[in-house]
């Protein structure tokens, strides 16, 4: 089997996964088809997840497998399933199975046609795309051969999609589409159903989506697979999502509102720092006569960067971890962050006044603003090892 290749630089690979449930009629034909249609600049693989098929399906493969020329940079596979799983599990099974970088899936009953390969695979190839869909309903798009039964059922799928789950694809339900592999890495998924693109599309709501336009033709052999289960799976799928979706939303408002409470912890520590700085500052000058004022100040500088190490630590960051070697190598990542921060914003300060001639008080709120931000950022990250945005 190929290796894995690059698809954006380099050779790419793409693994085209064809599920497939009593489609003796058909496979062959879109095998053929497919391999005709694969850019002789592309390693691919085209995967046959067969769910146990009484036709005969998955015998007719390998019997092709074994007698078709061997192409170079081109490869067919099955995978035999015991039992009829459901869709969306068979295409799973198949992503698990793949090596390519880029994934596509499409029906094996000839109602998508291989001959848009090419432009799906040369936009995934394109860095800003993550996800391309055929889709029947962008411009240019149209199905042929349905009843107006089924428009119905579909328009309707996909109303309930686009409003119920906040997807903006004018075409959700397509099964005929491809992904950048490592978009979905990570991600947990209910392969309930038929729907596999619809689940994909709500778990990676930064992806950046491309509808191309095709003619969905309905199947000449075999029968279609829309029954009374495959709508109740359908919404026992969109019942999953939405339920995934207000979990993910409540989530991140915790995180932006664990964020800037943080935040706003770390810049009142810095605010006690000052009073501190100046209490202490005064209290060496006053106390000790024949001490230099700046000698004072850089034990008030000293004791409120300490005493803010200390509260961020136990209290902005709330890291209960006091062991010498931890707790010292923090306690110099702070000083120096902070250091850092008052000489850029010494360096900002100069820079405004003396460059771009701002008035020295807005010029010093900019440079306090700025290094204060940085500092709670560099802190935050590399201090005490949290994320950034969390």
């Amino acid at each position: 089997m190929a290796t894995k290749g690059d698809l954006v630089s380099g050779t790419p690979q793409v693994s085209i996964i064809i599920p497939t449930y009593n489609e003796s009629q058909n496979i062959l034909q879109v095998l053929k088809s497919i391999e005709e249609h694969i850019p002789r600049n592309v390693t691919a693989q085209t995967i046959v997840v067969d769910d146990n098929s009484p036709d005969g399906t998955g015998k007719l493969v390998e019997d092709y497998m074994k007698n078709v020329r061997k192409i170079a940079g081109y490869t067919i596979d099955i995978i035999h399933r015991k039992t009829k799983a459901g869709l969306s599990s068979a295409i799973l099974k198949g992503i698990q199975y793949a090596t390519g970088n880029a994934i596509v899936v499409m029906d094996s009953d000839l109602s998508h046609p291989p001959s848009l390969l090419p432009k799906i695979i040369d936009a995934l190839r394109q860095p800003k795309w993550d996800i391309v869909i055929a889709s029947r309903y962008v411009h240019g798009g149209s199905i042929s051969g349905w009843t107006r039964k089924r428009k119905l059922l579909s328009k309707g799928a996909t109303m309930i999609a686009k409003r119920g789950l906040g997807v903006n694809a004018k075409d959700p339900m397509s099964g005929f589409f491809a992904f950048k592999r490592q978009i979905i890495q990570g991600l947990k998924f209910d392969a309930i159903g038929y729907k596999m693109l619809l689940e994909i599309l709500v778990k990676t709501k930064n992806a950046n989506v491309l509808e191309i336009p095709y003619t969905f033709t309905n199947r000449k052999f075999g029968s279609s697979k829309l029954d009374t289960r495959t709508v109740l799976d359908y919404t026992k799928a969109v019942w999953h999502l939405y339920r995934y979706g207000k979990k993910a939303a409540r989530e991140e408002k915790r995180t932006s509102v664990s964020f800037f409470s943080k935040a706003g912890r770390f810049y009142s520590v810095g605010a006690i720092g000052l009073v501190t700085n100046y209490l202490v500052s005064s209290m060496f000058t006053s106390v000790v006569s024949n001490l230099w004022y700046l000698h004072a100040t850089i034990i008030g500088i000293i004791v409120s960067m300490s005493s803010n190490f200390v509260l961020n630590k136990m209290w902005t960051f709330e890291d209960r971890n006091f062991s010498p070697r931890h707790t010292l190598t923090q306690y110099a990542k702070f000083i120096g962050f902070s250091s850092l921060g008052a000489l850029a914003q010494i360096g900002m300060v100069y820079v405004l006044v003396d460059q771009y001639r701002v008035e020295y008080p807005i010029a010093l709120i900019l440079a306090v603003f700025s290094a204060a931000l940085s500092n709670f950022l560099l802190n935050k990250k590399w201090t005490f090892k949290e994320k950034v945005w969390s």
